[in-house]
């Protein structure tokens, strides 16, 4: 990710972490999903103009308890969404012990940024969300909240890469290669690189969640800062990632 960017972004979600009102807030943390969204553009088209300098390969995060299962959503999600694919391991009992990220280089990177300030959002606000409905269990209310945190997520994100797209695809005109053809390659090349790394893979069962959390956990999902903003220092990004 170009360094120049990279400043732009912090410093947006920095004013966003001051603002005085939450549409001032969302005006800044929306422009920083912008830039995030159109690098991810940039690195693609730049990777044809560089064969073999952005590689396909895993990238394996662990996950810690509680809400294990929830996280490792809020990662795959993540991950599908900026282009890449995603492998639980160890899902068990409600539990995930790690995700392997599949995907390009940059993409991978974009990844691990986004969730690890998603996941310190997540974890902040899980701390404090209690169900409105006395009897209702507090961590089944979470697990629901934390599933409907990810989906608004996964939602914003994937609009974000669309409106990229279409906004280099406009720039781009008639001359050079086709921003379309470009990226849908790249998904290409992940999906065959996918199978090739894991010929055998099951499908995941679907999560039944009974918590009522959900509509909550998503309207907090449309607040959170989807950039680099969070992270803190170096020992917070290990706490957040497992590590």
């Amino acid at each position: 990710m170009g360094l120049d960017k990279l400043d732009t972004i912090r410093k947006l979600l920095a004013k966003a972490e001051r603002a005085a009102t939450a549409a001032e807030a969302e005006t800044y943390t929306a422009k920083a999903m912008e830039l995030m969204a159109r690098h991810g553009v940039d690195a693609a088209l730049l990777a044809v103009a560089r064969p073999g300098s952005d590689r396909i390969g895993p990238q394996r995060i662990a996950m810690e308890d509680p809400y294990s299962a929830g996280k490792a959503r809020l990662l795959g999600w993540t991950a599908t969404a900026l282009g890449c694919r995603w492998v639980l391991h160890g899902a068990r009992g409600g539990k995930v012990a790690a995700v392997t990220v599949f995907g390009h280089e940059s993409d991978r990177q974009r990844v691990e940024l986004l969730y690890t300030s998603l996941q310190l959002q997540a974890s902040t606000q899980l701390v404090r969300v209690r169900p409105p409905a006395r009897g209702e269990s507090v961590a089944a209310y979470r697990r629901s909240w934390l599933h409907g945190f990810a989906v608004e997520v996964h939602r914003r994100l994937t609009d974000a890469e669309e409106r990229a797209a279409g906004a280099a695809r406009s720039e781009a005109g008639t001359g050079g290669p086709s921003v379309a053809l470009v990226l849908a390659d790249r998904r290409e090349q992940v999906d065959r690189a996918y199978a090739a790394a894991f010929p055998r893979l099951a499908s995941a069962r679907r999560s039944v969640l009974s918590g009522s959390g959900f509509a909550a956990g998503a309207r907090a999902g449309e607040r959170a800062d989807l950039g680099l903003g969070g992270l803190g220092t170096g020992n917070d990004r290990r706490r957040a990632l497992g590590a």
